[in-house]
């Protein structure tokens, strides 16, 4: 009797390396799935689930990336640096001051040196330096064009303005008794046209960039003395010519 032989037959299910091959399959997936939620969530989320992640899979393949501060998270700036940061500011602010003292030294000495010492002075405030100037040297009483007699001291101011490239802000200022005529209604009026007046003559006579300039008018709410006698009085109608700190902007200047 003839034998009959038996086929072999084919394991069933999938091939022994599908396994392996599923289980690399499915650690890359997870693996992006972490990147792409530490792009999402906050640190302490991160740090939760890194060390989750590391007990389950990194103990086996230690890397040499730490994973602490993923792409995409700032870490806290280092003590020395904040430091530097702020030995920078103070810096910057030390450099200005200099700058600011240096053009009021600059500019009394050109003060000096024309003689315009008793009519005009210069101060150092925190908005740049200061120049006034009388109501007697620019304008007649209650009037706002510039007389001639001021012309030398302006071409003067012209001249030291012509070598700066500061902002410039020019401040009319009145005393407290009313002005009622039909050119100029009241104070307000008065001041901010003899402050553009002023700057009116310093932009034609000497050619200025007039973007540089800013004529405001504060009538008499900025006193620099009380307004109990004449000569306190003559001291509050006066121009302010303002050599801005480098610091400010136009926007700046108008509301100080």
């Amino acid at each position: 009797m003839k034998l009959r032989r038996r086929e072999s037959q084919a394991p069933k299910g999938a091939p022994g390396w599908m396994v392996t091959f599923s289980d690399l399959i499915t650690l890359i997936l997870v693996f992006f799935i972490l990147l792409f939620s530490m792009s999402q969530i906050d640190m302490l989320k991160f740090k939760a689930i890194t060390e989750s992640f590391r007990e389950q899979f990194f103990d086996f393949y230690p890397s040499v990336v730490p994973l602490d501060n993923p792409a995409g998270i700032e870490a806290d700036m280092p003590v020395n640096d904040k430091n530097e940061g702020k030995a920078n500011e103070n810096s910057d602010q030390d450099s200005t001051d200099e700058s600011l003292e240096n053009l009021l030294t600059e500019v009394q000495s050109f003060l000096d040196k024309n003689g315009m010492d008793d009519v005009i002075i210069a101060n150092r405030t925190e908005r740049g330096v200061v120049l006034v100037l009388q109501e007697k040297v620019l304008f007649a009483p209650g009037e706002a064009n510039v007389i001639a007699d001021a012309h030398p001291f302006l071409d003067k101011v012209g001249e030291l303005l012509k070598n700066l490239p500061n902002l410039v802000k020019v401040e009319g200022h009145t005393d407290d008794r009313p002005m009622n005529s039909y050119r100029y209604p009241s104070n307000w009026e008065l001041s901010a046209a003899r402050a553009s007046s002023v700057i009116n003559y310093l932009i034609e006579e000497h050619q200025l960039d007039s973007s540089r300039f800013i004529a405001v008018g504060y009538s008499d709410t900025r006193p620099i003395v009380p307004n109990d006698s004449p000569e306190n009085r003559q001291k509050n109608r006066r121009v302010e010519i303002v050599i801005s700190d480098p610091k400010y902007s136009k926007d700046d200047l108008v509301s100080n």
